[in-house]
């Protein structure tokens, strides 16, 4: 299980898609964010969940959160993914791991990288953290805490 709600998320900073980097302080204060881990880019689970993150992106930012999807592929894998599946929000190549090891996000049994998702207010302290390799639940469960936040 990775970092435990209440806790401050520390800052980051990785290469987006289109290989811009990308710095959480400058959310940090003016907007929530939901932070997604996901194993593979083009797998059939993460897939489905990034694309329930797409279908559902403007009650997001209706809500005032960023929807920020990380996995170690690569950016140009990540311009791809977001291309085929027209996905609206950022994809963070962490192909070191680095952010991952950060919020504790641990593999699954397999060895494939963990199905973790963390919803951060405004302020920078993490308010949700879910872990379940069911990709299906990740967006509802965010969305809910959103929702009960405003």
């Amino acid at each position: 299980m990775g970092l435990k709600v209440g806790s401050t998320v520390l800052e980051f900073s990785l290469k987006d898609q289109y290989g811009q980097l990308f710095h959480s302080k400058e959310l940090i204060g003016k907007k929530a964010m939901v932070i997604y881990f996901y194993p593979k880019d083009n797998t059939p689970g993460c897939t489905k969940e990034a694309c329930q993150f797409r279908d559902s992106y403007e009650v997001f930012t209706d809500l005032g959160a960023e929807v920020i999807g990380i996995s170690s592929d690569s950016e140009k894998s990540h311009r791809k993914f977001a291309a085929k599946y027209n996905l609206p929000f950022v994809l963070l190549a962490d192909p070191d791991r680095k952010v991952r090891k950060l919020f504790k996000v641990a593999n699954n049994l397999l060895l494939v990288p963990g199905r973790e998702t963390f919803v951060v207010n405004q302020k920078g302290q993490l308010i949700m953290a879910f872990n379940n390799i069911n990709a299906s639940e990740h967006m509802r469960k965010a969305l809910k805490v959103l929702q009960e936040m405003n």
